[in-house]
């Protein structure tokens, strides 16, 4: 049986919420986000816990990257969904053939939205140097293929109708 829980939420994020009310579940998001919360929690404790050989530390590692790379491409897809919705066509069919290249922040026509982009998420990126480089190519390689793939998905919902 489902339990009701109040939250509160600041004016600014409420009157965001609104416009998207109609195209998102909250329950759910809330719900989802509560879960891997206490889930990461009760596995960190558990670890505590328990001695734990390499190999083990190792698998951990593993599945937390793959979750953490599905989450990059989750993000981009949204992103990428939400991108077109406010498009232009021009800008929308531009995006379906547009593949990223070795610097996709330096595209003439979305490497200023990428650019915003990763400023956003910059705080991911604790390191410095060579590692920051590599993390900042894995998380814009893994986000841009999510992105992409928004973008298609959204045209493949519309085009039929255009």
């Amino acid at each position: 049986m489902a339990k009701k829980v109040t939250i509160s939420v600041p004016d600014e994020l409420h009157e965001r919420m609104k416009a998207w009310r109609s195209t998102m579940n909250f329950s759910q998001i809330f719900q989802r986000s509560i879960s891997n919360m206490i889930r990461k929690k009760e596995a960190f404790h558990q670890r505590i816990h328990e001695e734990l050989d390499l190999s083990s530390v190792v698998d951990r590692l593993k599945r937390e990257k793959a979750e953490f790379e599905a989450n990059f491409i989750e993000e981009g897809k949204q992103a990428g969904l939400e991108w077109s919705r406010t498009a232009h066509y021009q800008e929308l069919q531009y995006a379906l053939t547009w593949t990223p290249g070795e610097n996709p922040f330096k595209d003439e026509q979305l490497g200023d939205y990428f650019a915003h982009v990763l400023k956003q998420q910059s705080h991911r990126f604790t390191t410095t140097g060579r590692m920051a480089q590599k993390r900042i190519q894995e998380f814009t390689d893994t986000y841009l293929s999510g992105w992409k793939e928004g973008v298609e998905s959204f045209w493949e919902e519309v085009k039929d109708r255009v």
